[in-house]
């Protein structure tokens, strides 16, 4: 079931293919007493094979920011939990309304859009989002890897900015009503009729009240003067709010109108003063005149956007300990759930309060988590970091687009009954996704940190047993290949005596999957020992992570019954080829050697060997190292069961 929740009407459908809408219903919110009412009433109309739901989307007109809803412009407030409970539905997905219309914007084809004014969209550019109707919803997207993160915003309310004498009217006769006049006041269907109102008493004749629609039908005639200035300041405002929204996010994608109010003015719109007042930004004009403005046309735009919602959460951000890897790992969420184990009690609390709580940490300042969590603030920013992520905001952003799930991540199990090609289908893009999580999840603190020590080094030996060690050889080829005297160690029986002769200015690499090899353990401690530093590639909360001096983090769960590493092994040598890219960038290529190409980084021979093992060590205490960072590079799931690689 998909639903829009305005303040005035409560739209429903049922979605029955991709983007296809059935059995839609639009009723008066003003007939039911409250939200579970309304869907109820929606419920009882549907044939009995069909009332049946699971899962289920809404979009409602109200800022979404925990589990509690409560609406601005209507009375109706429920617990999502609670909701879905009583619906007895498995899942239940509320957002913003002008969220969910920013999501639909990329599926939108030209034909449910038409442009006012000129300017040209730039591809991957942030997107500005408003819309009049009941109230005033502003929205935008920002452009993330390969999807897009909605903002939710409560820009309408928003101070009113008066720009010519008609509007200073119009505020000083709003400030009779009102002690904040917002552009919300103005730019929605109450403010048609405020503006009225206001235009009425500025013109000295008697002041009578006339509703919205009416205003609207004798100004789209011309049939009365003052209906028809009416809507000319509504557009006139409303390029304001677009102007300043465009200004304020650099929206060079587009701004985009929607809302129930402007899409039904027609060509009106576009004569109306609305561009010329939208660029008219005094030095900035010429900045605004090349951002395009398009006025959404697609009757079901809000649907849109809430299933392609609906649709990754179900695809991809199952809640953590749904008994799946590849689904719990999808998110931050999942990521959180897997490390909680190994944070210490402080951060387990953290965690705790962002797993019960995920919307109101989305917003939330810091002050506010630690106090839930009962932390201080630097257990927080700790917290972020063992996730990988460079502090507080960088966090927000990955769990923003895990809880609106624009970045699909897919997986498909190989089966017995595969033909060799879906065979060849499945371990391909199982792979891809796998190395999208890695993109997803890079932490550019520490890719410079670990390239700066090994630009610097005088000797780089890299260590690994089992399966990792043809990533130990493949990086030693690589930095040999751009002149950094390099070793490939992967005896056990030869790595504790290799460490136990570096010297100060040599660098240790160690590869491990579970970083829980007591060898390569004593590896890191015969290194530091030497004076010489360390870099780890390995999994977060490892011990071997807390003996790094930078920790570069793989985190991919394998299917372990297979006993082979095939994709975390493939993320392991992304990892090289990224490190080999940098230090050969900052040094330079010697004797004439081309620089690797970072678009399709070597993947070299690999062979079969024994998997890196799993078995924790007796002593997991680690000695302090003199700075430890952590890239959050994170892929769950038991993805492909076979793959091969060559170069």
């Amino acid at each position: 079931m998909i639903a829009d929740i305005g303040g005035t009407y409560a739209r429903f459908a049922l979605e029955t293919a991709p983007a296809h809408f059935e059995h839609q219903a639009s009723l008066r919110c003003a007939d039911h007493a409250d939200f579970h009412a309304a869907v109820t009433a929606y419920l009882g109309t549907l044939p009995a094979d069909m009332a049946a739901l699971e899962h289920a989307g809404i979009a409602i007109a109200n800022p979404v920011e925990g589990d509690q809803v409560r609406m601005t412009n209507y009375h109706w407030q429920f617990s999502i939990e609670q909701m879905r409970e009583r619906l007895g539905l498995q899942t239940l997905v509320v957002v913003n309304d002008f969220t969910a219309l920013a999501m639909a914007l990329p599926r939108l084809g030209p034909h449910q859009r038409r442009q006012v004014g000129g300017g040209a969209a730039r591809e991957r550019s942030v997107v500005g989002v408003l819309g009049a109707g009941t109230g005033l919803g502003v929205s935008g997207l920002i452009p993330a890897y390969d999807g897009w993160v909605a903002l939710g915003t409560e820009g309408g309310h928003t101070s009113f900015a008066p720009r010519d004498e008609r509007e200073i009217a119009i505020l000083r006769y709003a400030m009779r009503e009102f002690s904040h006049v917002s552009f919300e006041r103005l730019l929605s269907g109450r403010g048609i009729e405020l503006i009225y109102r206001a235009l009425l008493d500025h013109a000295g004749r008697p002041v009578e009240p006339l509703p919205a629609p009416e205003i609207t039908r004798r100004a789209l005639a011309g049939s009365d003067a003052v209906c028809t200035e009416t809507l000319d300041a509504f557009c006139a405002v409303l390029g304001t709010t677009a102007g300043n929204l465009a200004v304020t996010l650099g929206a060079f994608g587009g701004i985009y109108i929607g809302g129930g109010i402007v899409p039904r003015l027609g060509d009106y719109f576009d004569r109306s003063p609305f561009r010329a007042r939208f660029e008219d930004k005094g030095r900035f004009s010429a900045y605004v005149r090349d951002i395009p403005s398009f006025v959404v046309t697609a009757e079901q735009a809000t649907f849109v956007g809430v299933s392609a919602i609906l649709h990754e959460q179900l695809r991809g951000g199952a809640p953590a300990g749904s008994g799946d890897p590849a689904r719990d790992g999808a998110t931050i969420l999942g990521q959180i759930q897997r490390a909680r184990p190994q944070l210490s009690p402080a951060e387990r609390r953290v965690a705790d309060h962002v797993l019960a709580h995920p919307r109101s940490a989305l917003n939330d300042p810091i002050a506010t988590i630690a106090r839930a969590a009962s932390v201080s603030q630097p257990t927080v920013i700790r917290f972020c970091r063992s996730l990988g992520c460079e502090g507080l905001s960088d966090f927000k952003l990955r769990l923003a687009s895990g809880l609106t799930s624009t970045v699909p991540v897919t997986h498909t199990q190989v089966t017995g009954e595969d033909t060799m090609l879906e065979l060849g289908v499945k371990v391909l893009g199982n792979t891809a996704s796998a190395i999208l999580q890695v993109r997803d999840h890079l932490n550019r603190e520490t890719i410079d940190r670990a390239i700066e020590v090994l630009t610097a080094a005088r000797r780089v030996e890299f260590y690994a047993v089992g399966h990792y060690g043809v990533v130990a050889d493949d990086a030693q080829f690589k930095f040999l290949r751009f002149g950094v005297p390099s070793t490939s160690l992967t005896d056990s029986r030869l790595q504790l005596l290799a460490a136990s002769v570096l010297v100060p200015g040599d660098v240790a690499v160690i590869i491990s999957s579970s970083g829980r090899i007591d060898e390569l353990l004593e590896v890191a401690d015969a290194a530091h020992a030497r004076g010489a530093a360390v870099i780890a590639i390995t999994a977060s909360q490892s011990p071997l992570t807390k003996k790094a001096d930078v920790a570069l983090i793989v985190d991919h769960v394998e299917d372990v019954a297979t006993h082979v590493p095939m994709i975390s092994r493939i993320l392991h040598l992304l990892v090289i080829d990224i490190l080999a890219v940098g230090v050969a960038m900052r040094r330079g290529a010697p004797n004439g050697a081309a620089l690797p190409d970072a678009t399709a980084a070597g993947l070299d021979e690999t062979q079969g060997a024994q998997p890196d093992s799993a078995q924790p060590p007796a002593d997991a205490a680690a000695p302090k190292a003199a700075r430890r960072v952590g890239l959050g590079i994170s892929s769950a799931g038991p993805l492909a069961h076979l793959t091969s690689h060559s170069r």
